[in-house]
């Protein structure tokens, strides 16, 4: 699983205290709820796993989490994934169907069709299942 949230950070290009835009906030008590605009789009997306204001609300509600530090980011992309059905996939070794799984949470995730579920620029497949490859290969290791 670990693994496989790194490669969702890579495919968003984000770390814990990045938001949509590149730009890096440092308070990680809570979500920046911000709207950033830039090349077109709009979003509040902020974090490792470029967590929407409101997604991020809802699943740090249900789950208790107090803060937006990493741990808490974690656990949150990790109930996002429950709930797209893609643990058990992940868990299995089919990657790249947990990936298409995930496509309606994270728009640089590809579909079935190698489209993005939003219509935004997505990975390639086969870049994603080599940063997945990699990530597990150190997680075994270490």
């Amino acid at each position: 699983v670990r693994a496989f949230l790194d490669t969702i950070a890579y495919a968003e290009g984000a770390d814990y205290n990045v938001q949509f835009g590149g730009g890096r906030f440092s308070d990680l008590s809570r979500h920046p709820d911000q709207v950033i605009r830039r090349n077109g789009y709009s979003s509040s997306a902020a974090g490792r796993y470029q967590f929407l204001t409101n997604t991020w609300n809802e699943v740090a509600g249900r789950l208790g989490l107090r803060d937006f530090q990493p741990e808490s980011q974690d656990i949150g992309a990790t109930e996002l994934l429950r709930r797209r059905n893609a643990l058990g996939d992940i868990l299995s070794g089919n990657v790249e169907s947990a990936i298409v799984r995930s496509a309606p949470e994270w728009a640089s995730l590809p579909t079935r069709s190698g489209r993005s579920y939003y219509g935004q620029p997505v990975r390639r497949m086969s870049d994603l299942m080599r940063v997945y490859r990699e990530s597990l290969q150190r997680y075994q290791a270490g």
